[in-house]
C-alpha cells in the first residue's frame, strides 16, 4: 500500500548548519530577487485583469509560504507571465470572484497531486510541447500589452486572439505618441541593460523607476496605477472569505485545472533548472504541496495563482542566493513596500509596466528557428500544432490536443521499433546464455527473437509467427531484449500459443526478465502453455525443444 510522501521542507534542512555568512548572502540576494519582483507583479497583475495590489499581495504570501513549505532551496515563487492569459479570460469570462475560486480550487488540485507522489508529471510533457505553449503565451502577453504600450483609446481588451488583432486594427491609428516614447525608452533600456549592472541593479526595477520620475516631475498627462486603480492600499492584506458559486462550478472545474497543470509544470521546471546551476536535487512532491498550500491561500487575500519563478529564482542563483531564507527575505522586502511605500505607487504610468511586459513575452519564448530544425519532424509538429492552438484557442485544447500526438507519435515510434527477429547461427555472440552463436537448433524446431516492446502498439508483430512450414514442430520465442510488455502483449502471446497448440506445435518461451515473468504467472499464461515451455535462457530451451523432450 502506497504511503503519503513524507513532509519535508527544504528549509528545515537548510537550518541545521545556518551561519551568519549564510545569512549575508540570502539577505542580498533576497532583496534583489525583491526589487525585480515588484515591478512584475504588479504588470503581471494589471495584464491579468486585477488590481497591481493582488500581484504584490500575492509575491509575498505566495513567495512566503513556497519559501517555509517548499521542496526546493533557491525557487522564488510569485505571479508569472504564463497565467496572464488564463486569468484574463477567466476575470472576462467568470469574474475576480471565480478567478479567485479557481485559484482555490487549483491550490487543492497541486496538494493532491504532491500527496498522490506526481512530481513527476514534468516528465510526461516532451521540451517541444512546452516549448511551444510557452511561445504562444509569449505571443499573446505580446498582444495584449500593446494597448497599454501604444496609449490606445481601448476600455477593455477582449479575449481571444482574433478578437484581440481585431481591436488592435482598429484603434491602432489613434496611438499617443507620448506613451509610445515613454514605453518604447522604457522597453530600449530594459533589452540593452548591462548584464554586469543587473545583479546589483535589475533593469526593469530602473525602467520603472525612471519613467515614473519623469511623468511625475514633468506632469505628463500619461495613464497611471492611481488614474486607473485610484493607486495602491498601504498597510497589510486584509483577509476575505470565499463565497462559491454552485451555478458555475463545474465550469470552473477546467479552468482550475488548466491553472494546476501550468502551475506544476512551471513549478517543477523551475526546480530543474535551479538544480542544474546548483547541481541541488528538489523534492518535487514536497514542492507541489507547497505551491498547492501557497494557491490555497492568497485567494483569502485578494491575491491570484501562483507558481515558481525562472527568472526570479536565476536572479536569486546569480546573485549569491544559498537557502530558503533568500525568497523570505525577497517576500518581506515586498510587505515592507507595501507598508511603507505604497502611496509612491500611483505614479507609476502603465507605459513602463507594458514595455516590461513585452520584455517579458520576447525573453519567454524560445524565439530560435534552426533548433527546430534540428529537431525530427514530428517533434517539431507537436512544437507547431501546440504554439498555434495556444494562440488561436488555449492553453487547455493545446496541450490536451498536444498530448494526444505526443503520445500517438510516441506509440508509432515504439512499435515501429518492436521487431521479432530469426536467429541465426551466423549471428555474433553477445551473451553466451542467449546467443545462438555455437549452439545447434533441433530438426523441427525454429526460435524467433523479441526486440523492443511488446504493447498494444505493436502485439500484431508475434501474429506472423503463427505460420510455419509444416516441418516446424516447435517455435521458440526469445524475450531477453523485451523491454515493455502490456495485457495486449500477454494476450498476443496468448493467442499465439492457441494457435500453434491448435496445429499440433509448441511454443517455448525464453530468456524473460523478472517482471516478465511475474507477468506471464500472474497472467496464468505460464500455467497455460505449461511451466517447461517457460525456460530461463535460450540453451534450456533448446534443450527442451529436442524431439524427445517436446
Amino acid at each position: 500500500m502506497a504511503t503519503l510522501p513524507a513532509f519535508r521542507p527544504q528549509l528545515l534542512t537548510s537550518l541545521r548548519h545556518y551561519n551568519r555568512a549564510l545569512f549575508r548572502q540570502d539577505l542580498m540576494a533576497g532583496l534583489t530577487v525583491g526589487i525585480v519582483a515588484l515591478p512584475l507583479a504588479m504588470a503581471f497583475a494589471i495584464a491579468s485583469g486585477v488590481p497591481p495590489q493582488a500581484g504584490i499581495f500575492t509575491a509575498v504570501i505566495a513567495g512566503l509560504l513556497a519559501s517555509l513549505l517548499g521542496g526546493t532551496k533557491l525557487c522564488v515563487t510569485g505571479p508569472t507571465g504564463a497565467f496572464i492569459v488564463i486569468i484574463y479570460g477567466i476575470v472576462v469570462k467568470y469574474g475576480v470572484a471565480n478567478l479567485i475560486i479557481c485559484t482555490f480550487m487549483a491550490g487543492a488540485m497541486l496538494v493532491l497531486m504532491g500527496l498522490l507522489r506526481l512530481g513527476q508529471v514534468i516528465k510526461f510533457f516532451p521540451m517541444p510541447l512546452i516549448t511551444g505553449f510557452t511561445n504562444g503565451i509569449a505571443v499573446l502577453i505580446f498582444l495584449t500589452q500593446l494597448k497599454d504600450f501604444f496609449g490606445l483609446p481601448i476600455a477593455q481588451m477582449p479575449a481571444g486572439f482574433f478578437a484581440v488583432l481585431a481591436t488592435l486594427r482598429q484603434h491602432l491609428a489613434d496611438f499617443d505618441p507620448l506613451t509610445l516614447a515613454i514605453a518604447a525608452a522604457s522597453l530600449l533600456l530594459i533589452l540593452l541593460w548591462p548584464k554586469r549592472l543587473n545583479r546589483q541593479l535589475p533593469g526593469p526595477f530602473v525602467a520603472l523607476l525612471l519613467a515614473t520620475l519623469t511623468v511625475s516631475l514633468f506632469h505628463l498627462p500619461l495613464a497611471t496605477i492611481g488614474s486607473k486603480f485610484g493607486g495602491i492600499p498601504q498597510g497589510l492584506p486584509e483577509l476575505h472569505g470565499l463565497r462559491f458559486d454552485p451555478q458555475h462550478l463545474s465550469e470552473l472545474l477546467t479552468p482550475a485545472f488548466t491553472i494546476a497543470l501550468l502551475g506544476a509544470i512551471e513549478s517543477l521546471l523551475c526546480a530543474v533548472v535551479a538544480d542544474s546551476i546548483t547541481g541541488d536535487k528538489h523534492d518535487a512532491n514536497q514542492e507541489l504541496i507547497a505551491q498547492g498550500i501557497a494557491n490555497m491561500v492568497v485567494p483569502f487575500f485578494g491575491g491570484i495563482p501562483a507558481t515558481g519563478a525562472i527568472a526570479r529564482t536565476a536572479t536569486n542563483i546569480g546573485n549569491g542566493g544559498k537557502t530558503p531564507v533568500a525568497g523570505i527575505v525577497h517576500a518581506l522586502l515586498l510587505l515592507l513596500v507595501i507598508l511603507v511605500a505604497a502611496p509612491l505607487a500611483a505614479y507609476i504610468p502603465l507605459a513602463a509596466l507594458a514595455a516590461i511586459l513585452v520584455a517579458v513575452a520576447l525573453k519567454m519564448g524560445d524565439w530560435d528557428i534552426r533548433k527546430a530544425a534540428q529537431f525530427p519532424r514530428q517533434d517539431t509538429a507537436i512544437l507547431v500544432v501546440t504554439f498555434v492552438l495556444t494562440v488561436v484557442f488555449d492553453l487547455t485544447i493545446a496541450v490536451e490536443i498536444g498530448l494526444l500526438i505526443a503520445a500517438v507519435l510516441f506509440i508509432r515510434r515504439m512499435a515501429a521499433s518492436t521487431s521479432v527477429q530469426q536467429l541465426r547461427p551466423e549471428h555474433a555472440q553477445l551473451f553466451e546464455r542467449h546467443s545462438i552463436a555455437g549452439k545447434t537448433v533441433p530438426a523441427g524446431c525454429v526460435a524467433y527473437r523479441v526486440e523492443g516492446a511488446l504493447f498494444f502498439g505493436a502485439a500484431d508483430t508475434v501474429e506472423q509467427l503463427a505460420s510455419q512450414p509444416s516441418s516446424v514442430r516447435v517455435v521458440i520465442l526469445q524475450l531477453h531484449r523485451l523491454v515493455l510488455l502490456d495485457t495486449s502483449g500477454l494476450l498476443a502471446l496468448s493467442a499465439l500459443h492457441q494457435r500453434l497448440a491448435a496445429q499440433d506445435r509448441t511454443l517455448i518461451l525464453c530468456g524473460a526478465g523478472n517482471e516478465v515473468t511475474g507477468m506471464l504467472r500472474s497472467a496464468r499464461l505460464a500455467h497455460e502453455m505449461g511451466v517447461g515451455n517457460i525456460q530461463p535462457d535460450l540453451t534450456t530451451a533448446l534443450r527442451r525443444a529436442a524431439p524427445r523432450n517436446c
